[in-house]
């Protein structure tokens, strides 16, 4: 029998392995969307311990006992979270009649230049509320099943906060309980690829956060300046949105834009435009290469990706997911590439 030419057995066997690697990644993310409340706030108590880890080291130094420094990380973020969340809604809450008053007046100035053209956008903001009151008795119909769901993440909620507390207190004997588990002779790189997934995350999540913090006082500044009301509650969506990269800067910058028109006119909300648009271009040429810089580069395109398949499969949290998880993957590759320079040679 004649063998088949080494170019043709190359590419069969990448096929194999290709095959291999997608049947095996179709089955954890089928268990994981399967068993999701357990795996979700699993996978978000290891972000927030990524990000609190130096703050409780910090105090772990200063001579805090391990679980008291644990349990002051958590009220601190508890306090935190809690207080960006009612300053967004207080502010919505304030500034939603305006933006349904905008939208009025916008449909009018509309069918007054262009007739009856216009006439269908001032007859959807005049229905505005009508349609929010249809939308709102349809989901009084199902309201069983919306109390299930809110029920269901706030007990995730609860769960990921629990964890994210044992997690800090033991963080000291994470390496050792992985080493047990590893098989044979294999718990050296175990370590190692876990340290440089969890260093990614870590990395990826304190420069985010530290991005946000600057989008979202700039933003803020701007907008106090031109007296857009609820401006702080703006900043803190800002903040907030954007651990979700490039989707959540545009949602919260066009939402404080929204609000920019609804309250102070054409004329300040084309200025809040170019206050947003000038922090996004600050954050994308010179705070992301400068304070990222030492943590996993992706491209552009594989941020987008991997946003794309975190939403289809989960959602929202999904989407929150999906980047700093692509981070840690791209740590364990780099990690293998280390130890092992070899294997990638042709």
């Amino acid at each position: 029998m004649q063998l088949l030419p080494e170019p043709v057995r190359r590419l069969a066997a990448w096929c194999a392995v290709i095959l291999l690697a997608a049947g095996v990644v179709y089955v954890g993310i089928r268990l994981c969307v399967t068993f999701r409340t357990a795996v979700t706030p699993v996978l978000l108590a290891l972000l927030g311990t990524a990000l609190l880890g130096p703050l409780h080291r910090r105090l772990v130094d200063a001579g805090v006992q391990r679980s008291l420094a644990a349990g002051l990380t958590c009220v601190a973020v508890v306090g935190v979270v809690g207080g960006a969340v009612y300053i967004v809604v207080a502010a919505l809450i304030d500034t939603g009649d305006q933006i349904i008053a905008s939208l009025k007046a916008a449909g009018r100035s509309v069918a007054k230049h262009f007739g009856a053209a216009g006439t269908s956008l001032d007859d959807f903001a005049a229905n505005s509320r009508e349609l929010l009151g249809k939308f709102g008795g349809t989901a009084a119909a199902n309201v069983i099943s919306g109390v299930s769901v809110v029920a269901e993440s706030i007990a995730m909620a609860v769960l990921a906060l629990l964890l994210v507390f044992f997690f800090l207190r033991d963080s000291h004997r994470a390496a050792d309980g992985l080493r047990s588990l590893a098989p044979r002779g294999s718990a050296d790189t175990a370590e190692a690829m876990a340290r440089r997934a969890f260093e990614a995350v870590e990395g990826f999540m304190r420069g985010t956060t530290l991005i946000a913090l600057i989008d979202a006082v700039c933003i803020t500044i701007g907008l106090l300046v031109l007296r857009v009301p609820g401006a702080p509650g703006l900043g803190a969506l800002v903040f907030v949105a954007a651990y979700i990269p490039y989707l959540g800067a545009f949602l919260s910058g066009a939402l404080a834009v929204l609000v920019a028109l609804a309250d102070r006119g054409v004329v300040i909300a084309l200025w809040a435009l170019g206050v947003v648009v000038a922090v996004q271009v600050l954050e994308g040429h010179v705070l992301q290469p400068v304070i990222q810089s030492r943590t996993v580069q992706m491209h552009p395109a594989v941020v987008m990706l991997a946003i794309t398949g975190g939403a289809s499969v989960a959602g929202i949290v999904g989407m929150l997911l999906a980047v700093p998880l692509t981070a840690a993957a791209f740590g364990v590759v780099h990690e293998l590439r280390t130890r092992h320079p070899g294997a990638a040679a042709p």
